[in-house]
């Protein structure tokens, strides 16, 4: 079956214009309470919704919510909480259901539903297409009436739950005082939590994006625009600084010069600790994407550890690292999954493990990231008006065949379709950047000559 409404990371699109519209939240909260009734045996599932500071999630949530209501579900909203609290919570409160509304790192006039299951992990490829036929066809579900109707009531304190836990990841015997911490939340769901999580264990924190209005998440801060967060650092001596995205469901590291660090490094360092620990162990495998860097992963071969690749998204990686039993993994967009901890990317918990390695190692940012070495990579992206098979295109295909030739063994190239936007990206690596500059830009300018319009 084709998606009409799933894409990599749940459903997203321009608010109020399809898929993203109230008639298509309401349908899908009717379908997630219909499936949870049929195939978990729940008579009222309890599902918890949550949601970042975007203005159209006052209006989508009240549409999901009333979907489930109809079908006969128990709703409880817990407002602005970042995407890995409503993981989180979805458990804690032994909830069936947990939905999260945003469109994570996109402008505020994008929204997004991302959808977990009890145990807080993200629904798998199957179940996603049974709540499409669900959706398309809603004479399938039962129309329920009277007492069979259901309930929602509002929560605004659930966000304790998520503090504590995040809290206890971080070794009892270490605190952050002394230490300053410039904290970039992005105007969204974290704009609350994450300064109470760094504050309470006794960090100075000076916070940048904590002033949402509905319409400025992700505008010119967070992790896609971290340049005043990297200024601030400078300006006020900081130790560290860290930006959230928009569901703080992942981070950028600045060091204490300024300098970003891309998440594969975070990667790199998480695993080199975890194996002093006795965390990992030799042989262990650690997760990435077809995007990971090649530099990380030489790096994790150096430590005696393994490298194993998923497609891109966060999901792919926790449903490869929960059938295979392992612990780590991440995206170099900063997507980190520490599993033992949470069960999808969680920013404020990457970071706290980030000054966790700076106080094992007692170095700064700086020193311990400088011992890992990634390779030049380029990445761009083009608009695209139609995603037909990229390799069956045959001047794409041709261009893409003479790229590899030019590489070699010294670098490889992606190109895929973005799982969450109309866009064609391409990626180029290897050991001279002008080459992969090069590359590159021959190889978007053929996929958007045949596909699209102007870059981004």
């Amino acid at each position: 079956m084709e998606r009409k409404f799933f894409g990599t990371d749940g459903i997203r699109g321009k608010a109020n214009t399809q898929p993203m519209t109230c008639e298509v939240a309401t349908a899908l909260g009717r379908a997630v309470t219909h499936y949870f009734q049929t195939n978990a045996n729940y008579e009222k599932p309890l599902i918890i919704v949550g949601k970042d500071t975007r203005l159209s999630c006052y209006m989508l949530e009240m549409a999901f919510a009333s979907g489930v209501c109809s079908q006969g579900g128990e709703v409880i909203l817990t407002g602005p909480l970042p995407t890995p609290g409503i993981a989180f919570v979805t458990k804690s409160m032994r909830a069936d259901v947990g939905i999260m509304i945003s469109a994570s790192h996109n402008s505020f006039d994008d929204n997004g539903i991302k959808i977990f299951d009890a145990d807080g992990y993200k629904l798998p490829d199957e179940v996603e297409l049974e709540l499409e036929k669900l959706m398309s066809d809603q004479s399938l579900m039962p129309v329920k009436t009277g007492d069979k109707l259901g309930n929602a009531k509002r929560l605004r304190e659930v966000f304790g739950r998520y503090i504590v836990n995040v809290k206890s990841a971080f070794p009892a015997s270490m605190n952050l005082e002394g230490m300053r911490v410039v904290l970039d939340c992005a105007n969204g769901a974290g704009y609350k939590v994450a300064p109470m999580i760094f504050s309470e264990l006794g960090a100075e924190v000076v916070t940048i994006g904590v002033s949402p209005n509905g319409v400025n998440i992700n505008d010119k801060c967070g992790s896609t625009h971290p340049e005043e967060a990297a200024s601030t650092v400078k300006n006020v001596r900081a130790d560290i600084g860290i930006c959230l995205d928009g569901d703080a469901d992942r981070i950028i590291v600045i060091d204490e010069n300024g300098s970003i660090v891309d998440g594969d490094i975070v990667i790199g360092l998480f695993a080199k600790m975890m194996l002093e620990q006795g965390v990992l162990k030799k042989g262990d495998t650690v997760v990435g994407t077809v995007m990971s860097n090649l530099g990380l992963e030489r790096y994790i071969d150096s430590l005696g550890l393994k490298f194993s690749r998923t497609r891109v998204g966060d999901r792919y990686i926790v449903e490869k690292m929960k059938t295979s039993g392992e612990l780590l993994g991440g995206e170099p967009s900063g997507h980190i999954i520490l599993i033992n901890h949470s069960t999808t990317g969680d920013g404020a918990l990457a970071a706290l493990k980030m000054i966790e390695c700076m106080k094992y190692y007692k170095k700064s940012v700086s020193e311990l990231t400088s011992e890992i070495k990634l390779y030049p990579q380029v990445v761009k992206n083009t608009k695209v008006i139609s995603k037909p098979p990229l390799e069956s295109i045959p001047t794409i295909k041709k261009k893409l065949d003479a790229v590899n030739e030019t590489l070699g063994k010294k670098g490889r190239v992606l190109l895929r379709y973005s799982g969450t936007e109309p866009l064609a990206r391409v990626m180029v690596e290897g050991e001279n950047f002008d080459l992969v500059e090069d590359l590159c830009s021959q190889l978007i300018s053929v996929v958007s000559d045949e596909l699209g319009s102007s870059n981004e």
